[in-house]
């Protein structure tokens, strides 16, 4: 597929688990940084693509709680890289209609990293053209369970009964309160699992495992993988009658 087009049915949220920035660069023979460096100017062709194929809302996973356990130099790499990236994007950002909002646990992010983030978040909160949602220091569990304990205490504080509580009350607890359930989750670079990302919100989305690698991830390659997306039946559990 050639160019950007809207399609005839097309998925108005997306999530995408960006991987294989680290073997782009070591098959280059370059550090690892240099593939998220690389990755990171991706992010900016597929954000602007979405409004020409019809996608309103995009979630990418940036950091996960897990990506702790690489070296410290990776980790601080990548944290200076967040920091540039968003100091750099901003006023783009914001000219182009792009609304944007981070989701994960911040306390354990360093205080300018999280103020540049909040920042970021108020400055393009009146956009609509495109909601570009950033999980940096997210896992799915780890989002569970901190609605879990959010909702725990407003049991306990008698604002909500127990018998009350059911999926759509949890919902209310998650990061990703205000944004609506992914219906498409792309994955790069050949693996085929899902990493802890959106477990409770990809419930019934549609997966796609490509084999690109994340640096190498082009608006085409987007635009194709949409168009696969709108010749699916998605059912949500009932057969067609």
């Amino acid at each position: 597929m050639s160019g950007k087009e809207r399609f005839q049915i097309v998925p108005e949220h997306v999530a995408i688990i960006m991987d294989g920035n680290g073997r782009w660069a070591t098959s280059r023979g370059r550090p690892r940084i240099f593939g998220h460096q690389a990755g990171a100017r991706r992010v900016s062709e597929i954000v602007e693509a979405c409004p020409d194929f019809g996608v309103r809302y995009l979630t990418i996973f940036a950091f996960s709680t897990e990506n702790w356990k690489r070296t410290q130099a990776e980790v601080s790499g990548l944290m200076t890289l967040f920091r540039r990236y968003i100091t750099k994007e901003a006023t783009r950002l914001l000219n182009k209609g792009v609304r944007v909002r981070f989701i994960g646990d911040r306390v354990k992010l360093d205080a300018k990293l999280v103020k540049l983030m909040d920042d970021l978040e108020t400055l393009t909160k009146s956009n609509d053209r495109v909601h570009l949602t950033i999980a940096l220091n997210y896992g799915g569990r780890d989002e569970v369970t901190r609605a879990t304990q959010r909702l725990a205490h407003e049991v306990a504080a008698g604002r909500l009964k127990p018998e009350d509580v059911g999926a759509e009350t949890l919902a209310r607890f998650l990061d990703t309160w205000l944004l609506p359930d992914p219906d498409l989750v792309i994955r790069t670079s050949g693996e085929a699992r899902i990493s802890n990302f959106l477990l409770w919100q990809s419930a019934y989305a549609e997966y796609e495992f490509v084999d690109t690698l994340w640096p190498d991830f082009t608006a085409d390659c987007f635009g194709s993988v949409l168009a696969g997306y709108g010749s699916r039946e998605r059912r949500f559990g009932a057969v067609r009658a």
